[in-house]
């Protein structure tokens, strides 16, 4: 007989332990509230022998958990995706990389399962992205809320290029809706516009005379990415709206 024969799916240990059903033992384990010799075990397929111990944490709870939304300051250079297995393709997106205020609130593993990557960023690009379990949040992201981008450049602007970015340029042959632009300082400028589409900016500026740097998001709708450090995330609160 081999060690994996005499194993059992911890999901099983857990219900014949407590005593409670299948289901509830997955929840108990998915929720972060049962260890295997002292050590967290999230995933309820985990086998485990008979000589190991196996305990529920005194808080262990059935409530259901919330679906997650994560907010990430992406690194530019980091190409933006979802795999075929659902999982994000972000190398930062880990406990380790939450942001230091985030760290008080619990981190499960599920919550990096079958995210939504909503208004992604091209790879150049850096700043605040959103990924979602949460339909709610979709829906609302789908409705094109205003985003906030601050973009360097460089070269020399056109007479008229300011006005041309509000108002009056084309893209894909067809004419750009108004939008707000503004210079923050002789090299940056502010985009404020809904739902643009990948490679829109850097085409418009061109049009003027004008050469993309760098971008960077900085807000969408109400939330914005204020002071979360490059390359780390932390969770949308129960109290924030977009």
């Amino acid at each position: 007989m081999t060690e994996q024969d005499n194993t059992v799916r911890l999901a099983k240990r857990v219900a014949d332990m407590l005593p409670c059903s299948r289901r509830e033992a997955e929840l108990y384990i998915e929720g972060a509230f049962v260890r295997v010799d002292g050590v967290l075990v999230e995933e309820a397929g985990a086998r485990v022998a008979p000589e190991q111990t196996v305990e529920l944490d005194k808080d262990a709870t059935l409530l259901e958990i919330a679906p997650a939304t994560i907010l990430l300051n992406k690194p530019a250079g980091i190409s933006a995706g979802i795999d075929k297995d659902g999982q994000p393709v972000f190398s930062c997106i880990s406990e380790a990389t939450r942001t230091e205020a985030a760290r008080g609130e619990r981190f499960l593993k599920r919550h990096l399962v079958n995210l939504s990557l909503e208004s992604p960023l091209e790879t150049m690009a850096s700043g605040l992205v959103v990924l979602t379990q949460d339909f709610r949040v979709t829906r609302k992201l789908s409705e094109g809320l205003e985003q906030e981008i601050i973009v360097e450049v460089e070269g020399s602007i056109a007479d008229n290029g300011l006005a041309l970015l509000n108002h009056g340029l084309p893209y894909n042959g067809k004419p750009l809706p108004p939008i707000k632009v503004s210079w923050q300082n002789e090299k940056r400028l502010r985009f404020a516009l809904k739902a643009p589409k990948p490679g829109q900016i850097q085409h418009m500026c061109k049009l003027v005379g004008l050469k993309v740097v760098a971008m960077k998001r900085i807000r969408i709708g109400r939330i914005a990415m204020s002071s979360l450090p490059v390359g780390e995330w932390r969770y949308l609160t129960d109290f924030e709206r977009f």
